[in-house]
């Protein structure tokens, strides 16, 4: 049997735009994406920290070292700029995949660059 985890999360990130006519999504900086693991379309968790609002959506890749991270279409209701977030993605892991595993947490600070 398969176990879903949090295998990654970007934590205390801020939100920098919002862009309510889009389909949907939110952009994090690639360097971000890279560092947590997270691949462009995948989807994610996220955990307004300001408002308690919790939504999934799928993440667009934004300027590499640009600190961006914006949510994108209906998402853009659920917070404001400035709010603080948290990222999540997950993965299914078997029993034997337990064993060694740990979550990979990115820590930013309050302009998105990892600390």
């Amino acid at each position: 049997m398969l176990r879903k985890f949090c295998r990654s999360k970007i934590y205390n990130a801020r939100i920098t735009f919002k862009q309510l006519e889009y389909e949907g999504s939110i952009t994090i900086d690639a360097q971000l994406m890279e560092l947590a693991e997270i691949a462009e379309g995948e989807i994610v968790a996220v955990l307004n920290i300001n408002n308690g609002a919790r939504f999934e959506t799928y993440v667009i890749k934004g300027d590499r070292g640009s600190g961006v991270v914006g949510l994108n279409g209906a998402a853009a209701r659920l917070g404001e700029v400035g709010d603080k977030v948290i990222i999540f993605a997950f993965g299914y892991l078997s029993p034997e995949e337990t064993e060694d595993f740990s979550m990979r947490r990115l820590h930013v600070d309050d302009n998105n660059r990892p600390q």
